[in-house]
């Protein structure tokens, strides 16, 4: 039996125990109950910016960079934007020499607002607007990752020079994670097919893009989803890509220099769950490569990879206040936030854990069921979580890893305006994004 099945049998509560490698690194617990958030204290957090509020720690965000380049020093490491995309937040990924992976004229826009160096960057998506390359071409995004010969044809009528473009493929690698978060197989919406007999395959692109005179194939890439653990599935990819590169070379007589392996790095959002080997990641993916470039005669090409959740999801935490405590056959606990700050539970059935913070109890932990304020039965952030016995309305409650897809997929569900959101630094909290609020929704609405 593990400690955290421990804790409940003896009646002991949370405050002595957070899951390794579930919390950000910086959290520290205090005796008072408090949690310790990059050396604030998140009762005041709370307090001071309301709830709910998203809080993500700027020094763990700039580490994992770091750790990123220095695992793979001769591979370009670009921030994927979607996961978290605001001007703080993209300053610091910048400052810290990474590049930037973007799939909108939005997010494009905000890199340009805080002038990201546009050679740092690409855009990709399966459906690009025109308005989406026009932002790509009109601020000099490097790379463009073309996926469909429709694409081709637009890109090339709106280019102007040498636009350097790099096709999506469908390695045809499952990536073994939801399969609403899996990309790299057959039969879904990205990406350009292996398969001979398939009137858009990766033939058909390279044809259609050497065609174009305003437009230059610089490489390939791949994605095969996100929330990946198993090492070997990049391998995979890496030496599926890798025949297809030569296959280009021999069909085509172009040699590519670059190729993008994508992202998809898991973290952990639950105890137990597998954390990434990004060591092993590093030497095997380059020794997969290596070996079958080296068997088929072809220059090893310069390598990108994408993380975006690894870089931003462990360093987050969202605190919400308890709204009500509702004692049953189950006991619901409801906060003042829910599916519109926290999408993943209801799109994948995503796990969580939480805690209480800012007081201690020696109650008895009992399972709890924590829900949203939203008028769906579907909406709950978190179940069967052992909380104390004696939780009750206007208590905080903290839930960890947070920092990739909570922002971004944010919605006013209810009319509910979306939470702020807060870095802090040794202490220091500032605001970086502010709560929306009721004059923000209703400034759209014109009839």
């Amino acid at each position: 039996m593990t400690l955290s099945e421990l804790l409940p049998s003896l009646g002991c509560e949370a405050a002595d125990h957070l899951e390794p490698g579930v919390w950000p690194r910086s959290t520290r617990l205090g005796e008072d109950g408090e949690l310790l958030f990059a050396g604030a204290r998140v009762s005041h957090l709370a307090a001071r910016f309301g709830t709910p509020s998203y809080l993500i720690d700027e020094q763990q965000v700039r580490e994992t960079a770091r750790e990123y380049r220095r695992a793979l020093p001769d591979v370009e490491v670009a921030y994927a934007s979607k996961a978290l995309c605001t001007r703080a937040v993209l300053r610091w990924v910048a400052e810290e020499g990474l590049s930037l992976d973007t799939c909108s004229a939005g997010e494009i826009a905000v890199a340009r607002s805080v002038d990201f160096p546009a050679e740092r960057m690409l855009l990709h998506g399966n459906a690009k607007t025109p308005e989406d390359l026009k932002a790509a071409l009109g601020y000099g995004v490097r790379r463009i990752v073309v996926d469909s010969l429709d694409e081709i044809e637009q890109l090339g009528a709106l280019t102007h020079g040498a636009q350097q473009v790099m096709i999506r493929v469908t390695p045809g690698v499952a990536a073994g994670a939801h399969a609403a978060i899996s990309t790299g197989t057959e039969g879904q919406k990205f990406g350009f097919s292996l398969l001979a007999g398939v009137p858009d395959n990766v033939d058909a692109a390279a044809t259609a893009v050497l065609a174009q005179p305003g437009l230059r194939l610089a490489g390939l890439h791949c994605h095969i989803g996100s929330q990946v653990t198993r090492v070997d599935r990049y391998e995979a990819a890496a030496r599926r890509m890798a025949e297809v590169l030569v296959r280009i070379r021999d069909t085509h007589g172009v040699t590519l220099r670059e190729l993008d392996l994508g992202g998809g790095h898991a973290v952990r959002y639950v105890g137990g769950e597998p954390a990434f080997d990004l060591g092993g990641y590093s030497r095997r993916l380059r020794v997969a490569l290596a070996y079958e470039c080296a068997v088929h005669g072809f220059p090893m090409p310069r390598l990108t990879i994408e993380p975006g959740r690894a870089i931003v999801g462990p360093a987050g935490i969202t605190v919400y206040r308890v709204c009500a405590v509702k004692r049953g056959s189950r006991t619901f606990v409801a906060v003042d936030g829910g599916m519109s700050d926290n999408a993943r539970p209801a799109l994948y059935g995503a796990r969580y854990t939480t805690r209480l913070v800012g007081r201690r109890s020696k109650a008895a932990r009992t399972p709890m069921t924590i829900v949203g304020r939203h008028c769906e039965s579907g909406d709950v952030l978190a179940d069967g979580i052992a909380l104390p016995g004696d939780l009750h309305a206007g208590d905080l409650l903290a839930v960890p890893c947070t920092g990739a897809y909570h922002h971004s997929l944010a919605s006013n569900y209810n009319q509910v305006g979306r939470p702020p959101l807060i870095g802090v630094k040794d202490g220091v909290a500032t605001l970086l994004v502010r709560r929306e609020t009721e004059e923000d929704l209703s400034r759209r609405d014109l009839g």
